[in-house]
C-alpha cells in the first residue's frame, strides 16, 4: 500500500488525492501571484522615475522596495521551478536533453500537465509539493493573501500500547476530518469530535 508523502494517507501513487489537487491549483496559481509579488517591489509612495532619500544615509534610495527584495529576489520562483521541470523530465526521459529556459508561467503549466506521472512514479513528487507550496506560501506574505495557518485544537485522547497517545491535533480551517500523525487515529462525524473534546485534559480545554 502506497501513503502520501505529506499526510501519510493512504494513496495510490507518492501523493494523496487532496493533496495533488492542491499541487494543481498553486502550479496553476502560482504565475499570477509572483506577477503580483513584481508589482509590489515598486514601493506605492514613488514609481520608477522617482528618487526618495533614505532617512539618516547619503545618497539616493533605490525604487526597488528591499524589504520584499530580500523575501522574493528576481526570478526566484521561475528558477526553482525550472529546476523541477528539469528533473522530471530527465526521470521520465532520460535520454533526452534538458529543456530550454522558460517563464514561471510555461514551466508550470509543464508541470501540471506531467502531474499524473509525477504522483505515480516520481519519488521526489512529496519535495516538489513541499517547495511549490513554500513558494506560494511566500508570495501571499507580500501580497497581502496569506495562507491559512494550521489551528491547535488539543490532543490525540487514542490509547496506544503506552497508554493515551497525547500527540497535538491541528487542522486547517474548514477541515471537518482530523487525523493523528502519531498513532494514525481518527476523528470524522459528530460522535467522535464530540469525544475527542470531550476528553481533553483540563489544560487543553
Amino acid at each position: 500500500m502506497n501513503v502520501c508523502e505529506l499526510c501519510g494517507d493512504e494513496a495510490s501513487g507518492y501523493l494523496c488525492a487532496r493533496h495533488r489537487e492542491q499541487l494543481a491549483a498553486r502550479l496553476a496559481e502560482l504565475p499570477t501571484l509572483y506577477a503580483e509579488v513584481s508589482e509590489c517591489l515598486v514601493p506605492r509612495r514613488s514609481g520608477w522615475g522617482e528618487i526618495v532619500a533614505t532617512r539618516g544615509a547619503a545618497g539616493p534610495r533605490s525604487p526597488i522596495d528591499e524589504d520584499v527584495l530580500d523575501t522574493v529576489t528576481w526570478g526566484r520562483a521561475a528558477e526553482v521551478v525550472h529546476l523541477w521541470r528539469v528533473d522530471v523530465q530527465r526521470e521520465r526521459w532520460p535520454h533526452h536533453g534538458p529543456p530550454p529556459a522558460a517563464e514561471l508561467g510555461a514551466d508550470c503549466r509543464w508541470l501540471a500537465m506531467e502531474l499524473e506521472w509525477i504522483v505515480d512514479h516520481y519519488p521526489a513528487a512529496g519535495d516538489l509539493a513541499r517547495e511549490i507550496s513554500d513558494l506560494e506560501g511566500t508570495a501571499r506574505s507580500i501580497v497581502g493573501d496569506p495562507a491559512p495557518r494550521r489551528q491547535r485544537l488539543g490532543t490525540c485522547v487514542a490509547m496506544t500500547e503506552a497508554g493515551v497517545c497525547g500527540a497535538v491535533i491541528s487542522r486547517l480551517p474548514g477541515e471537518t476530518r482530523l487525523k493523528c500523525r502519531w498513532c494514525d487515529s481518527v476523528y470524522e462525524g459528530g460522535a467522535a469530535l464530540l469525544a475527542f473534546a470531550h476528553f481533553q485534559p483540563d489544560e487543553a480545554a
